[in-house]
Formats: structure tokens, C-alpha cells, sequence
């Protein structure tokens, strides 16, 4: 890898992944959107429908849904999560954050730097 650039360090342990769905394409367009420009989310990717299995107050059921991918911080997750548990159509949604351990650091200092308010050029 060839970069004039010098990238601080990083620590992998701040930035985090976090996976939720949502019930629809275009919910789940807007609510990435929205995380992206309130710099709650460095990046947000959008999967295809998918077919979930699960147990809901003991009754099996299925149901298509839209896997979203949220790359953020550990400082912002407290808001994200606030803001998705209060625009998500779910009594109980998918909420779950995992520790991100390695990475490139570029791209993990690219998260810090978009997830960071008042951090723009």
C-alpha cells in the first residue's frame, strides 16, 4: 500500500458494527439516511430483503426484513440507539452492537473522523 497520507492511530475498540433490520425498503433507506447525515453513522449499508425466523411472545413466525450494517462509535451508539429504538416500527427491535477488534486503520479512523460532530472541513 502506497499513502502520502499519515493516518493516526485508531483504536479498533471504539468504532463498532451494528446490526438492526427493518420491515422495508424504503424505511430502511430513510432511516440510514438519517443516521448518515446526523453523523450518528459513518456509513450505513442497506442489504436485500431477507426472510427472518423467530419467536415472538411464543408463537413462531416469518417475516421479510431488511438487514441494515452500521458502521459507528462507541461515543455515538447511545443516540443511535435511541434514535432507532424511537423511529422503529417494532415494540422490540434487532439492536445489537459488536466490537469491532481489527481493521484497516484508515478506514477505522474514517469512522471516528464522520461519526465526530463539528469535525468537518
Amino acid at each position: 500500500m502506497h499513502s502520502d497520507t499519515v493516518v493516526p492511530s485508531v483504536a479498533s475498540s471504539e468504532v463498532l458494527l451494528v446490526l438492526t433490520t427493518w420491515p422495508d425498503s424504503v424505511g430502511a433507506q430513510a432511516i440510514a439516511q438519517s443516521l448518515v447525515a446526523q453523523q450518528l453513522a459513518a456509513c450505513v449499508q442497506v442489504l436485500g430483503v431477507a426472510s427472518s425466523v423467530y419467536r415472538w411472545q411464543g408463537v413462531v413466525e416469518t417475516a421479510q426484513e431488511v438487514p441494515l450494517l452500521i458502521k459507528t462509535t462507541r461515543a455515538q451508539y447511545p443516540v443511535l440507539e435511541e434514535t432507532l429504538q424511537a423511529q422503529h416500527p417494532y415494540a422490540v427491535p434487532e439492536i445489537i452492537a459488536l466490537g469491532v477488534s481489527e481493521g484497516l486503520p484508515a478506514y477505522l479512523q474514517w469512522v471516528v473522523a464522520e461519526t465526530t460532530v463539528g469535525d468537518r472541513k
